[in-house]
């Protein structure tokens, strides 16, 4: 891919981002070169106002309750509070996420438990918080839960999460819905229905509903289309109360992509539900689309190393321990300076991390003013999922803080690691 020296394309920005008279970028009515001298850098700034917005558009179609946020996207107690206000319920995939649901103060009744290997002790503590729902995803999963009942622990509400079987088109490993899978019962093989028949007559357990998963950053609603008329007659056979379709709605990184908003994959999903007659209360479960263009992640340029033919290197102050995703699954961001948003962006560039590892880039082909410097802050946009979630101390790094901006203020919501945090688990 061959960077654009087109200004950087507006629409990657928050919603609530605005250019200054000097060219400077603003989200939340707060500065982003502001932001980086107040907090240092790296550091992640999400538009709380934007992530309220996705959250109401979500609801607006589906409902209150029926909207629930997979919170592997991105997840801290400000978040899980935020939107559980704004009317969703969460999706939690393991102990972790469930304890920093719990501290924010979530009610256990709107959390649901995922996960494909939940361990007793997972499953024991979600028991006896007493979550909304299970997704039972294995039969050993079902001994798990069966033996702690059978010891005392509450009897659950479970839905059973079906493996429709078909492929869809995106990255291979966040691909969830083909046969060959880890994830949930196969359709195709007779283990689904196998697995109703085994939960419908247990003791232990409440059977309510159903679940579906193909994928994650998915840009046809046909692919989502295609899952439920794959599911649909078994859904029908079932019958039971609940259908979730699970699955992740994708987002634009980089110009030139486009995506469904979130009112159009949703009002497409419900009007295939309805054309194959799910008398199911359906419900949904988007992450990445309700916070990855929320956010931009600004570092500190250390280094500009030109090799003549060749390129030029951008080197910052983060890199793959705040955002794998270019590493994992090659994925492109934009690069632009805040200072001067809105200006062409001439140089062509690879932006790169601290780390050392060659493959430590962050930008590929990116694209930056000429005028670049060391001691500029420098961005990427849409870094709002996936990236805080997935971060490491590679190289003993400290972790980036988040801060949340709106209406002009700005408040630190997950502060930066220390060298006290680094060596805490450190025993000597």
């Amino acid at each position: 891919m061959t960077a654009s020296s087109a200004p950087l394309d507006a629409a990657l920005l928050p919603d609530f981002a605005t250019f200054d008279s000097d060219g400077r970028l603003s989200i939340g009515g707060c500065r982003l070169v502001d932001l980086a001298e107040e907090f240092g850098t790296p550091v992640f700034v999400y538009d709380e106002a934007h992530l309220r917005a996705r959250c109401a558009e979500a609801v607006s179609v589906f409902g209150n309750g029926r909207v629930i946020y997979a919170t592997k996207a991105f997840l801290c107690r400000a978040m899980a509070r935020l939107a559980v206000e704004e009317g969703l319920r969460l999706d939690v995939a393991t102990g972790g996420e469930l304890e920093v649901a719990l501290a924010a103060g979530v009610p256990p009744e709107r959390l649901e438990m995922h996960g494909n290997n939940k361990s007793a002790g997972e499953l024991e503590r979600a028991l006896h918080v007493d979550v909304g729902r299970i997704v039972v995803d294995s039969t050993d999963e079902l001994d798990r839960i069966e033996t702690l009942v059978a010891a005392g622990a509450p009897r659950p509400r479970i839905l059973l999460r079906i493996n429709p079987g078909i492929e869809v088109h995106t990255h291979e490993h966040v691909q969830t819905g083909v046969l060959d899978s880890k994830f949930g019962f196969p359709l195709a093989t007779g283990q689904a229905d196998e697995a109703v028949r085994r939960a419908a007559a247990s003791p232990a357990v409440d059977l309510v509903g159903l679940h579906m998963h193909i994928g994650s950053q998915v840009f046809s609603v046909e692919n989502f289309a295609a899952g439920v008329r794959a599911v649909a007659p078994f859904v029908r056979a079932v019958d039971l109360g609940e259908f979730v379709v699970g699955g992740g709605l994708g987002v634009a990184y980089v110009t030139g992509e486009s995506a469904p908003s979130l009112r159009e994959w949703g009002s497409a999903v419900l009007a295939v539900c309805a054309q194959e007659r799910i008398a199911a209360e359906v419900s949904v479960e988007p992450g990445r689309a309700l916070v990855a263009a929320a956010a931009v992640t600004l570092y500190t340029v250390g280094t500009i190393k030109f090799i003549p033919g060749v390129r030029t290197y951008v080197a910052v102050d983060g890199g793959m321990s705040d955002n794998p995703r270019p590493v994992l699954y090659g994925s492109g961001y934009e690069t632009f300076l805040p200072r001067a948003a809105a200006s062409r962006r001439e140089m062509p560039v690879r932006l790169v991390g601290k780390h050392c590892e060659s493959g430590d880039l962050l930008v590929a082909d990116g694209a930056l003013p000429a005028d670049v410097a060391v001691g500029d802050v420098v961005a990427t946009p849409v870094t709002g999922a996936y990236g805080h979630s997935m971060g490491s101390n590679y190289n003993k790094v400290l972790r980036p803080p988040v801060v949340f901006v709106r209406d002009g203020m700005a408040r630190l919501v997950v502060r930066r690691e220390t060298v006290d945090d680094l060596l805490a688990t450190d025993l000597g």
